[in-house]
């Protein structure tokens, strides 16, 4: 298999779609504003003879200032699978990044994607980025595209909002007490990572680089200007009043046994109420990530957000994905796609759905997909 850098997970993975066994996944249960989502044993949840993978923490509802302005609820109807009927013509396109848009064996836009992201974008349709992948990481790759400076990037899996050119439109951060919380908690499993949204050196935080073993070697070496390291790691939080302060997104990574430790210590603790988790396991490499985000924050939130600041319906929304963490976004939306290359588990899912497929990643999916809805488009408008 091609390596290919995931940065989301901040690590090097080897190993394709097939690689990838499970993904904890925050579940809601109902929606609404006086919805919560109630605590679920990670594992395999059986929904209609499939198997879907589960976040264990709880997610209470919160209400307050959203990033985009207004009261948004965090537990809301964002990851609440759509039920509707017809779909009009697509207004809106929310597009994972690794594996989806970008093919497996370079970091590359494909000229067939590229041309449907142009083409859709000059049919009026909002074309926007979804990834976990932090903006720094995000916006090279989309460069000399021809994309509008207004393209919205949602990355950091939810947690930062804003457009091609660095408009700010929203963000979301760990609160520092549990960012500090978190460091104590996490240490014992590996080298922990807290992720700033700032550019430039100690955008990246962590404690010990010679903890950063061969698992992270790869991303250490590529993000080493971005990196500071800051002994003990508690210390990186200075102002609990100064938002530059708190982190938007945590990491830590490790053996498989090592982390399914850790995220059942994280589950155990008083934390587990004040953040989401996700865990992604590579067996091939006995290799798993554990991502920490602000709670209530998903990919599937940052699109209702998006989708609410433009005025789009979900059912005009259509969100192209290929992994777990895309799963929020597919749900939320109205036209969910799902990708050839995805996990079978994720494939069944799709069917189970209604969701469409598409070819891979490697064939151009995204293109099919986006040809598609301009076909349609084109059809409504006579």
């Amino acid at each position: 298999m091609t390596p290919r850098q995931n940065d989301a997970a901040m690590i090097d993975l080897s190993g394709g779609p097939g690689g990838l066994v499970s993904l904890g996944q925050t579940r809601p249960l109902g929606q609404g504003a006086a919805t919560t989502r109630t605590p679920i044993r990670h594992g395999l949840l059986r929904e209609h003879s499939m198997t879907l993978a589960a976040n264990p923490f709880h997610t209470h509802e919160i209400t307050g200032s959203g990033p985009l302005g207004g009261t948004a609820c965090l537990a809301s109807a964002s990851c609440c699978f759509y039920t509707g009927g017809m779909h009009p013509p697509v207004r809106l396109v929310a597009i994972d990044m690794d594996g989806t848009l970008l093919p497996n064996v370079s970091q590359t836009v494909s000229k067939r994607n590229e041309r449907a992201l142009r083409a859709a974008q000059d049919a009026g349709i909002t074309v926007a980025i979804a990834t976990g992948r932090r903006t720094a990481y995000t916006v090279p790759l989309l460069e000399g595209l021809g994309l509008r400076a207004d393209t919205p990037l949602i990355t950091s899996n939810g947690a930062v909002i804003r457009t091609l050119d660095g408009e700010p439109i929203g963000r979301r951060h760990l609160e520092v007490r549990v960012a500090r919380g978190l460091c104590g908690l996490l240490r014992p499993f590996g080298a922990v990572v807290f992720t700033f949204d700032r550019p430039g050196h100690s955008e990246l935080v962590l404690e010990n680089l010679e903890q950063a073993d061969g698992r992270i070697a790869l991303w250490v070496e590529a993000n080493r200007n971005a990196i500071e390291v800051i002994n003990p790691l508690e210390l990186a939080f200075k102002d609990a009043e100064d938002p530059d302060s708190a982190p938007i997104q945590g990491m830590v990574a490790g053996g498989i046994n090592r982390m399914m430790e850790a995220e059942a210590a994280l589950k155990a603790s008083e934390w587990c109420s004040s953040c989401e988790c996700v865990r992604t396991e590579y067996p091939a490499r006995d290799v798993a990530i554990l991502d920490i985000l602000p709670l209530g924050v998903s990919k599937g939130w940052a699109l209702q957000q998006l989708a609410g600041r433009l005025g789009v319906d979900r059912k005009e929304t259509m969100a192209i994905g290929d992994n777990w963490n895309d799963v929020d976004m597919l749900e939320w939306a109205g036209q969910g796609v799902m990708m050839g290359n995805a996990a079978r588990e994720l494939r069944t899912m799709a069917k189970m759905r209604g969701w469409k497929q598409v070819p891979r990643n490697d064939q151009d999916g995204v293109a099919v997909a986006l040809e598609t809805a301009l076909a349609k488009l084109v059809a409504a408008r006579g």
